[in-house]
């Protein structure tokens, strides 16, 4: 198979259009043809050696954790899915080598689910990761329908599903962005405000006695402002803060979770959930995408395309 590969630890230069053998299909696992991966900010921060101290890497290294595709090949004992089933998935496995920006890509069946029939390849390739992330978010704040959340970072990729996960459990979003966002951030639902100094004075122009719930996709001072704005820290989540928990709130690295993926492709096909693509390049152009994301300015999800359908 074709995939992009890095021989070690490096930076986007050194990510290679290469030739692979063909991933092995273990018990419990299924091989999926892959149609679209998402690109992520992990990505490259793995292939940096940025989380060698935390995870297992081995090499040549694939890069990617987000994928759209089709089933191939079963496991001997797989009855979840049948070759020819359109699945998507968050397909991190307990190691880092063989990822999705590839031809062909083996993920075991507790990390995919069926594909949204809403969305497209490359829409559907864009929600594993980024979804799951603010899905989970979210929920350890424990939102309820009709409260208050402020949502910080509300125009990337984590960001615009926070906003419309929010959204869709009847709460009202409060959303910082840049003010070239902020018509998006409305289009998602959100009231937008502009981030940086004054912020908190900002958000309670729009909710006087503060908010009832926040998410931090955006780092920067996001956590120290919403617990002034918060009567309680144990309402505040962050997935870019550590220092969240150690002052009251939660810090959440995403985990897999099949549940999780089925509940936000139920939100798809619902049309409650839609993916901003800011751009589709073709897998061989990995290297362009990962520039564009560490220019941090992206709206919504960078995809990468993979030719053969």
């Amino acid at each position: 198979m074709k995939a992009m590969a890095l021989r070690r630890y490096g930076r986007t230069e050194d990510l290679e259009w290469t030739e692979l053998p063909d991933p092995k299909v273990a018990p419990g696992e299924v091989l999926v043809r892959v149609k679209a991966a998402g690109v992520n900010p992990v990505d490259w921060k793995l292939a940096e050696g940025r989380l060698d101290a935390v995870m297992e890497t081995g090499f040549p290294l694939i890069p990617g954790w987000d994928v759209a595709g089709v089933v191939e090949q079963v496991g001997f004992d797989v009855t979840e899915f049948a070759p020819g089933d359109e699945v998507f998935g968050y397909i991190r496995k307990d190691w880092a080598q063989f990822g999705a920006y590839a031809e062909l890509v083996s993920a075991h069946v507790r990390l995919l689910a069926p594909k949204p029939t809403a969305l497209s390849w490359e829409e559907a390739a864009g929600v594993p990761l980024a979804g799951l992330t603010a899905y989970q978010a979210i929920r350890r704040t424990g939102l309820q329908p009709g409260e208050t959340v402020l949502v910080h970072g509300a125009a990337g990729g984590v960001g615009s599903f926070g906003v419309q996960i929010a959204a869709a459990l009847g709460a009202r979003v409060i959303a910082t962005a840049s003010e070239r966002n902020h018509d998006f951030v409305r289009s998602l639902g959100a009231v937008p405000v502009t981030y940086g100094p004054g912020l908190r004075d900002r958000v309670r122009e729009h909710a006087p006695q503060g908010v009832d719930a926040a998410v931090d996709f955006a780092g920067h001072d996001a956590v120290d402002v919403s617990l002034e704005l918060l009567d309680e820290p144990g309402r505040l989540a962050s997935v870019v803060d550590p220092e969240a928990a150690a002052k009251g709130g939660h810090y959440v690295w995403v985990r897999p979770d099949r549940d999780d993926l089925t509940a936000l492709a139920a939100l798809a096909d619902d049309g409650r959930l839609t993916v901003h693509l800011d751009r589709v390049l073709p897998l061989h152009e990995a290297a362009e995408a990962w520039r564009i994301s560490q220019g941090g300015h992206t709206r919504g999800k960078l995809v990468l395309s993979v030719p053969g359908r």
